[in-house]
């Protein structure tokens, strides 16, 4: 057994091994502009997730550089209050792989890996500076920034950055529905393993948790079966052993 305290005691390995133990890790292809709408960016950030559902939330991570500089994407949400995430797919990969080197700011990462743009359409300030985002990735998010928690990093890269959007809109293609649910083995979403590894997901297999509807609901993010469910213990007698006026079981989910 391999144990090591990060910072303190050696791991004695070849490689770190921590990033290759939190594994698969969806990728947030973010794409930004500058306030002037003069620069666009799109990179991929590894450490990304979806935070909540009702509302929405999301994060990403980056880490500053080498040169102990804020990425160009944290500065432009930041500064322009919107963001955009795109899903990196397999048949995108070359273009997502293409996007994550360090260039010079000013640099459009779509023109330079031959990405087609489309444009937000309701974040603040569309209207003269919309967010571009890949036209050839299946799902996007248009986000508000909401906010950015500052991490303590070491030399050289310094502090981190977690910055939060709250998603205004989403963008699925019908070409990747089958029965009305979002299909991965249309999708085909890529994934940051450890070291250079990604993985590619095609198929997934279903566990249904044992539980109440509520949970269920949770699990399958449907604010809309939340809000129902809620509705419906809060009548009388709606259920066994629930007492008209009682604080809905929901309430603090």
């Amino acid at each position: 057994m391999v144990f090591y305290e990060p910072g303190k005691t050696p791991h004695s390995l070849p490689h770190d091994p921590f990033k290759a133990c939190v594994v698969p890790r969806p990728i947030g292809w973010i794409s930004t502009t500058s306030p002037d709408g003069k620069t666009h960016n799109l990179a991929p950030y590894s450490q990304f997730n979806n935070l909540t559902f009702d509302p929405p939330y999301v994060m990403f991570s980056a880490n500053q550089t080498p040169s102990v500089i804020r990425k160009d994407t944290v500065i432009n949400a930041e500064a322009s209050g919107k963001f955009c995430w795109n899903l990196a797919t397999y048949p995108l990969r070359d273009s997502v792989n293409i996007s994550a080197e360090q260039v010079p700011f000013g640099v459009d990462e779509f023109e330079r890996a031959g990405l087609e743009k489309t444009f937000s359409t309701v974040l603040p300030g569309d209207n003269t500076n919309p967010v571009p985002m890949v036209k050839a990735s299946p799902v996007r998010f248009e986000c508000v920034y909401h906010s950015t928690l500052r991490l303590p990093g070491n030399p050289p890269m310094g502090t981190v950055d977690v910055v939060i959007g709250r998603v205004v809109g989403v963008h699925v293609d019908d070409a990747v529905l089958t029965n009305g649910k979002v299909d991965v083995s249309k999708t085909q979403p890529i994934a940051r393993c450890g070291y250079y590894e990604y993985a590619v997901v095609r198929e997934t297999f279903e566990m249904v948790i044992p539980g109440n509807e509520a949970t269920l609901a949770g699990l399958e993010g449907s604010s809309k079966r939340v809000k129902e469910l809620d509705e419906k213990t809060r009548k009388p007698n709606a259920s066994p052993g629930h007492t008209p006026g009682e604080a809905s079981p929901l309430a603090s989910q």
